[in-house]
């Protein structure tokens, strides 16, 4: 339903707010309440913020101005304790000056300008801001009950999203989605009632049921969405692919020069089972860098060729493919010739390979000849062809959209093939119910014996520059010792070049960020003058690339400066040491995955975050955290932590909003666990939502929503 108020407050709701309908105001929950006697911390605020202040009127003074003739009226403002500065000119001035009066206590809106003052005092103001006093259309709300604060924007106060929803609550009546019992069951709210309480509270017990409601909600919705999804999925066909007791995972159990973990054996025998059904399987496997997740992915493969039918494995990156395909013909020796070995071909798909080389890969994949066919992207084109696909495996499954996991899931003739999603960033529980809901979720928590630990510090480069000379030392004693180094910088040589996960906060007025090209420049030519220096970055043709990495692999390169490229599958042994420059630019779960490349051979391995970031702010406690513990699903608390609830869940890979407004994932488990039972009891009873017409409607809605595209995430 659209919006029925005026054009001044619709139009900028929608263009600054994306706001058009009843529905989309509703859910613009506010930000915070203040209540009479309560102002707003003005030290708090910070530069280019977009505020609402609540402050008490302390003087009032007419200034000349300085280019030019006329006055302008300056206000201050208090909290009790420091100070802001209001600017009002023209006809703004003269109306101001007769409504700010000292002692007048009002709410303002605008946007913060800090700067220093000569005795270095910082001062905050706002340039004629908006502002509503007590004894206007708020009067009787700010003097009775908690005042909510929305989130706003410029030429759109908070007083004027409240008097938009006000005129919406006072007609208000909605037909609740959630049946009547299971509301009474976990003591809930109306809707209509919860979002009257959550816009105009009478006190904060009202704010509380209404939040209790509207979280539940949101876990709910996307809880029964999922379920949904998993009970659609166990019906649909599938080949069975149960392997048999002789064949190429028997032979190649046989060979493995290690002992499988307990952690890789059971899930092992998970996957297994999953692949003998007639029904497809759907399944995230997620684990610690260096839990052995290739050779559980290789042994399901294994697997399904030994039933007759082939597998895919999809690399976000060519450098990760080539490394994955290098590693499955390495791990399968003679079996990976077929022929007389009675093996299977490994063929490998990516889109720089020259055409005759492609022609007869295709050829393989197209006839079965290639049991396992390794690829990025370009196994997702029309012209790839598989005699009989069975199983897809996803490698860092986050890479890749919603379209391109499809394209080759449709690609499979006997029903749909099994899907196993693979992850080297682990994952909190509450964010695996809510993302992966619908797959069922196999975690390897332990390492294979032969992983060395890997010992973290954080480099102060701007306090002790004498650190950072100490890192270039570290890496030559290492090489010294016939080891090999790391060196990951966030840029390639150019500001197009950017391959890091930049971290957001702080970025202006800062240095770019540092370049591989320049580092290797400066490092071959100072203090690494001696060293075999390599270069390695994703613009670098596809060729020359696999050749550094393998060159690097044979020992032949001391010192590879590199990009993300080499984020994750990267495996050399004989490397030890890790040093990442501008730390700080990288995402907590992307530098764990990056020291995750050392400590691979029984080596001790070290990991250097070289960092100017300043002690106790956000990104320095970032890299305190992952110097701190190996614990990957630690980190990735801290991760999520620091990150919006919409990036988690892929909305942000999409472009879309997140449909989550107030539910957060780390902080309301024990609601995400509770929706996920009601949504399972309710849909395995009414599959169909035959009973529940309304909540069927509002399912419907939130999967066919553009926004809610992260929900496809199989």
């Amino acid at each position: 339903m659209k919006l029925a108020v005026g054009d001044k407050t619709a139009a900028p709701l929608e263009s600054a707010l994306g706001i058009s309908t009843v529905g989309e105001l509703l859910r613009h929950y506010p930000r915070r309440y203040a209540e009479r006697g309560e102002l707003t911390p003005i030290a708090s605020l910070e530069h280019d913020d977009h505020v609402t202040v609540v402050g008490r009127v302390s003087a009032v003074q007419r200034r000349p101005m300085k280019n030019r003739q006329g006055t302008w009226l300056d206000v201050e403002v208090t909290d009790g304790k420091d100070r802001l500065r209001l600017a009002f000119f023209g006809k703004g001035a003269y109306v101001a000056e007769q409504r700010l009066l000292p002692g007048t206590e009002a709410f303002f809106s605008g946007k913060v300008n800090v700067f220093a003052a000569p005795n270095g005092v910082k001062r905050r103001s706002l340039t004629h801001p908006d502002y509503v006093t007590e004894d206007e259309e708020t009067a009787e709300e700010f003097s009775t009950a908690p005042v909510p604060i929305y989130p706003s924007a410029q030429n759109l106060a908070t007083w004027k999203i409240q008097r938009a929803v006000r005129t919406v609550l006072d007609v208000l009546e909605l037909d609740d989605p959630l049946p009547p019992a299971m509301r009474r069951r976990l003591g809930l709210p109306g809707l209509t009632d919860a979002l009257k309480a959550i816009h105009r509270p009478r006190d904060h017990g009202d704010i509380a049921r209404a939040k209790k409601r509207l979280k539940f909600d949101e876990a709910f919705l996307l809880q029964a969405v999922l379920v949904r999804r998993r009970i659609a999925a166990a019906q649909w066909p599938a080949t069975a692919r149960p392997g048999k007791e002789s064949g190429l995972l028997a032979d190649f159990d046989a060979r493995l020069p290690f002992r499988l973990t307990d952690g890789q054996r059971e899930v092992g025998e998970e996957i297994s089972a999953d692949l003998g059904s007639e029904h497809p399987m759907h399944r995230l496997l997620q684990g610690e860098v260096g839990a052995g997740k290739t050779v559980v992915a290789l042994r399901a493969m294994l697997q399904v060729v030994d039933s007759g039918g082939q597998a895919a494995l999809l690399a976000p990156t060519e450098v990760l493919a080539q490394q994955h395909h290098r590693s499955i013909v390495a791990m399968l020796g003679d079996l990976a010739g077929g022929g007389m070995f009675g093996g299977t071909g490994v063929a490998l798909l990516t889109g720089s390979m020259g055409a005759a080389a492609r022609r007869s890969n295709l050829l393989d994949a197209a006839s079965g000849a290639a049991g396992i066919v390794v690829g990025t992207h370009a196994l997702l084109q029309d012209k790839v062809q598989f005699a009989d696909l069975g199983l897809v495996v996803v490698d860092e499954q986050h890479r890749f959209g919603v379209e391109q996991r499809d394209a080759l899931r449709e690609k499979s003739q006997g029903g749909r093939p099994h899907v196993l999603v693979m992850t080297a960033t682990p994952i909190p529980r509450t964010v695996a119910m809510t993302v992966f809901g619908d797959l069922e979720v196999s975690t390897l928590s332990q390492l294979p014996s032969g992983r060395a630990p890997i010992t973290t510090h954080v480099v102060p480069a701007a306090e002790k520059p004498h650190y950072l000379q100490r890192t270039w030392e570290r890496i030559k004693e290492e090489v010294g010792l016939g080891r090999q180094a790391y060196i990951v910088c966030p840029r390639i040589g150019d500001q197009e070049g950017d391959e890091g996960d930049l971290a957001k906060e702080d970025t202006e007025e800062r240095r770019p960020p540092l370049a591989v090209v320049e580092v290797a420049e400066m490092l071959a030519d100072g203090p690494l003058h001696g060293l075999r220096v390599a270069v390695l970055h994703g613009k670098l043709p596809p060729e020359e690339k696999d050749a550094i990495m393998r060159s690097f692999a044979r020992g032949e390169v001391d010192v590879l400066v590199a990009t993300t490229v080499i984020e994750v599958g990267v495996d050399v042994p004989n490397a030890s040491v890790m040093v990442i420059m501008d730390a700080d630019r990288f995402g907590v779960s992307q530098l764990h995955q990056l020291r995750g490349r050392v400590g691979r051979g029984g080596l001790p391995g070290l990991c250097l975050l070289v960092s100017e970031a300043v002690p106790d702010t956000p990104a320095r406690l970032r890299l305190d955290a992952v110097a701190r513990t190996l614990d990957g699903f630690e980190l990735s608390r801290v991760d999520l932590e620091q990150r919006r609830e919409g990036d988690v869940l892929g909305a942000a890979q999409s472009g879309r909003k997140s449909s989550l407004r107030m539910l957060q994932l780390l902080r309301d488990e024990d609601v995400i666990e509770s929706a996920r039972e009601e949504a399972l009891s309710l849909l395995t009873e009414d599959p169909l939502l035959e009973s529940h017409p309304g909540l069927k409607a509002e399912l419907d809605t939130l999967v066919t929503d553009e926004r809610s595209e992260f929900l496809e995430k199989t």
